[in-house]
């Protein structure tokens, strides 16, 4: 018999649990709304299992009238019900299955009910509309989670749409839109001409999280209409076309060359054009301003025909019985362009026979042919003993080059002057009185100086040249600087090397090595003794590129972090590596960039080589990144460059911030000019000597700002001016760099100019102050406070250009620490010792053991180490210092260099 609950059940868990236990063996039971069957009792070992949820109901939207399906499958389960908004779902709009699962025989029960657009739009407007399943056992009963049931949709107007815009070439644009409201939020796309944009494919374009869309650089391809796509699954919605038209604004062509004279004789004119095509207007762009043609006044000389001079007398009757009279056309001679003389200006005319002289006898003729053939013979000797001597000297070079007597001389550094330490007794060897000592003076000059030359004292390393101001190049004189440009530049791999002198330096070396570096750009190459095989003369230049000649191929967000700096000639053998310095402009997170050392081929493509932090010790090529300088190990010379890839926002470069202005003003206009460069000493320098030429003078230390890769432009504006003298006649309110302009480093002196005027010309102190931010970013301000007229200040720039070191240097004038005590040192501390006291020490106290795999690779690891220490030490270096450093290793006077076998 059915068993009737009414009312009184509440589908409450304890009470429903209470009757199951009573009445397990099967029974109905109705309520007033609802009511359920039990028809499978639980098997007795599963009886104290609460049920748990295969399947829980999800989120879901309605779209347009269609009803949705909410489904839930739970085991092991004896009912199973849905509540909606904390009202149950009436039994009949369940639809119950039931199953057992044959792996463990527990009762699973699905059940699915549908939910229809007119359910949810009943409580539309007072809260959302939620499903839960509830599932019950022997044991108790279980919730699943909640599924929200909500009516999707798509309004039709968008809350902000593109607008179209004319931008300049290369210039960012911005083109915003917020998408329309929707439920679920409407995804957003970008068409340009109904095509769809992919910044995937296309790098050029960015696509912000607030939908709008970013043209870091408008090219001309990128003219066209532009519409937002908002969609989801509702619809879709398209924004009215924004129109983008990239314009290029003309500009001049250089002048061509002056017309010829328009008058042959006398007072005319000449002209010279030039055309509206560098760049041609486009898409509505400004054309030129000012003439495209310019006459200028002229005056041809008038030409003057040649005429002939008197004839000569007559020469005396010769052996061929003739003799001669000649003229010149000198009379006036011509000149501008006059006709030279017609006729002829020498005449002949046979001798009478009483003046014709007799021939001469025979025995004269056999004389005068012995006479002749005696000079030959002796001039053929003559050329055969020079032979002979050229070759004995030649052969004497190589033999010189590699005296030994060299190697037992203590030598002190060209151009300082040698002092007494304290504890210089440390790195001192007593000479060897048994020797004849000798010192080497081969100090090289640049080769961009005045001679070109360097000059050999007598000693046992080169035979003195018969002037003693040549150099030798292979084995023979050179030519002169320019010469020497020019035959690289006609090689293939040479024709992008600078031909000026200024930014190169060059000389001659064998295996005492040597050092070149470009004064002011702290860019300098060290060649280590024995990096030379001996026997071999090398002629060995360094310059730098102009980033604008070099076009590195970057991609993404890599950026050029370092000059191009070329060294060679490339393909020399050396026999351990080079040290090339460098600056480079990167902040102090590394963790935020992938650099690399790019180097280029003889082919012209630039190759990877390294990357930071991935060295192979058993490559030809290795790096230490500095705070400002890069050292770079390499056992090929050629093209090097940093090229370093961002890999996050935070990413940043060093930008260095001059500002310059008139050093004199005499009119109520005055301009301020601040250029934004990469913080490198080639630059400054650059910069210093353009602004030298332009006779403007720096108004503020130089500042450094940190360029972080966000993409942002850069901003620069003006403020607080005392308005009763000045005002700015810039009519925006700050002037703008794009952001690729400066992350690429192409650009080497970008620069803005302020122009400001005065109410009078008695106005002289000027106060601003000049701020310089990144958009969206964190920027600087500086107070500027000067007089325009004059500069009482002590900052000059001078002060920045103050490296006056020799561009060149040869042999143990180029190192602090004389060879033959350097020798000693890598004899001392390349053997691996027990206790320590060895190279590894060496590294570690002078703060290098972070390469220390990088020395352990190397026949001798000392000899690297001390090359790095030349480099970083060169102008600042003192042998006292490295002499403490080897006694905190300790090791005393006499164990310095004599360490015994024993001992290690």
């Amino acid at each position: 018999m059915p068993l009737h609950l009414g009312p009184f059940v509440r589908w409450r868990s304890g009470l429903v649990l209470t009757w199951i236990c009573l009445f397990s063996s099967g029974f109905t039971f109705t309520g007033g709304e609802h009511a359920a069957t039990v028809t499978h009792p639980l098997p007795a070992a599963f009886a104290d299992l609460l049920p748990h949820f295969l399947v829980e109901p999800d989120d879901v939207y309605i779209v347009k009238n269609k009803p949705v399906t909410l489904t839930c499958r739970s085991t092991p389960a004896t009912q199973i019900y849905f509540k909606c908004n904390s009202e149950w779902v009436h039994q009949d709009q369940h639809l119950i299955e039931r199953d057992v699962d044959p792996a463990t025989g527990l009762p699973v029960m699905q059940v699915k009910i549908d939910i229809s657009r007119q359910q949810v739009e009943k409580i539309f407007g007072l809260e959302d509309y939620w499903c839960q399943c509830v599932a019950w056992s022997t044991t108790g009963t279980q919730k699943s989670q909640k599924a929200y049931v909500r009516i999707a949709y798509l309004r039709k107007n968008f809350e902000e749409e593109p607008l179209g815009k004319e931008v300049a070439l290369d210039q960012e644009v911005l083109l915003r839109c917020h998408p329309p409201e929707g439920v679920p939020p409407a995804e957003v796309e970008w068409q340009r001409n109904e095509e769809l944009i992919d910044p995937k494919t296309d790098p050029n374009f960015f696509i912000t999280v607030d939908h709008n869309l970013i043209i870091k650089q408008a090219r001309l391809a990128d003219t066209g209409n532009y519409t937002c796509v908002a969609k989801n699954i509702v619809a879709r919605r398209k924004s009215s076309s924004a129109t983008v038209i990239v314009y290029v604004n003309g500009g001049w062509s250089t002048w061509a060359t002056w017309s010829a004279c328009s008058a042959v004789c006398g007072r005319g004119w000449q002209k010279r054009s030039r055309s509206c095509t560098n760049p041609t207007p486009l898409n509505g762009g400004t054309s030129c301003e000012g003439q495209s043609v310019q006459k200028s006044a002229c005056t041809a000389t008038c030409p003057v025909d040649g005429g002939w001079s008197e004839w000569s007398k007559w020469s005396p009757c010769g052996a061929d019985c003739t003799m001669w009279r000649s003229r010149e056309c000198t009379q006036p001679s011509p000149s501008t362009g006059g006709k030279e003389c017609q006729g002829l200006d020498l005449q002949s005319l046979n001798c009478t026979s009483e003046q014709c002289p007799q021939t001469a006898s025979g025995a004269e003729d056999v004389a005068l042919y012995v006479g002749i053939v005696a000079v030959a013979l002796c001039l053929t000797l003559l050329l055969i003993v020079l032979v002979l001597v050229y070759r004995r000297k030649k052969e004497g070079l190589d033999a010189d080059v590699a005296d030994s007597s060299i190697l037992t001389t203590g030598f002190q550094p060209m151009g300082i002057k040698p002092t007494k330490p304290e504890n210089s007794h440390l790195l001192t060897i007593q000479p060897d009185l048994t020797t004849t000592t000798t010192s080497y003076q081969g100090t090289l000059r640049s080769r961009h100086e005045v001679t070109g030359k360097f000059s050999v004292s007598n000693g046992p390393l080169l035979e003195p040249l018969p002037n003693g101001s040549h150099t030798l190049h292979n084995g023979k004189l050179p030519s002169d600087p320019n010469d020497f440009m020019n035959r690289l530049s006609s090689q293939t791999y040479f024709k992008t090397l600078p031909r000026d002198n200024v930014n190169t330096s060059y000389g001659t070396f064998n295996f005492l090595g040597g050092r070149l570096t470009l004064p002011s750009t702290g860019i300098s190459l060290l060649i280590p003794p024995e990096a030379i095989p001996r026997g071999k003369i090398y002629e060995i230049y360094l310059t730098i590129q102009k980033k604008e000649d070099m076009r590195l191929p970057l991609a993404g967000c890599q950026t050029l972090l370092s000059p191009v700096v070329s060294c060679g000639p490339p393909g020399v053998m050396l026999t351990r590596p080079v040290i090339l310095s460098m600056d480079h402009c990167t902040d102090a997170c590394l963790e935020n960039w992938a650099i690399r050392l790019k180097k280029q081929s003889y082919e012209g493509t630039w190759e990877d080589v390294l990357q930071l932090g991935e060295e192979v010790v058993s490559e030809p090529y290795y790096c230490q990144l500095e705070v400002e300088t890069c050292r770079v190990f390499t056992e090929q010379l050629g093209r090097f460059a940093l090229v370093g890839e961002s890999l996050s926002m935070a990413a940043a470069k060093r930008l260095k911030l001059l500002m310059f202005a008139p050093a004199y003003c005499s009119t109520l206009e005055y301009n301020i000019r601040v250029y934004c460069m990469d913080d490198t000493q080639d630059l400054l320098k650059e910069v210093m000597q353009m602004e030298r030429q332009l006779g403007g003078r720096l108004i503020d230390e130089p500042h450094v700002l940190l360029f972080k890769d966000s993409y942002h432009n850069l901003r620069l504006s003006i403020h607080d001016m005392p308005q009763a003298h000045w005002r700015s006649k810039l009519l925006a309110g700050y002037q703008e760099i794009p952001f690729y302009h400066i992350w690429s480093g192409s650009q080497r002196t970008l620069h803005c100019t302020f122009t400001l005027e005065r109410q009078s010309l008695s106005t002289c102190d000027l106060t601003c102050t000049l701020c310089v931010w990144q958009v969206e970013g964190e920027g600087q301000s500086f107070t500027l406070d000067f007089n325009i007229s004059k500069d009482i200040r002590p900052l000059d720039s001078d002060f920045l250009l103050m490296d006056n070191c020799t561009p060149a240097l040869a042999g143990p004038s180029a190192f602090q620490i004389p060879y033959l005590i350097r020798q000693k040192i890598c004899s001392s501390l390349d053997t691996p010792c027990p206790n320590g006291a060895d190279w590894r020490l060496l590294a570690q106290r002078l703060k290098l053991d972070r390469h220390m795999s990088f020395f352990a690779s190397k026949a001798s690891p000392t000899s690297v180490i001390l090359d790095l220490w030349e480099t970083q030490h060169f102008h600042s270096g003192n042998l006292n210092q490295l002499a403490a450093v080897m006694a905190e290793i300790g090791k005393q006077e006499a164990m310095i260099f004599l360490v015994s076998d024993g001992e290690c």
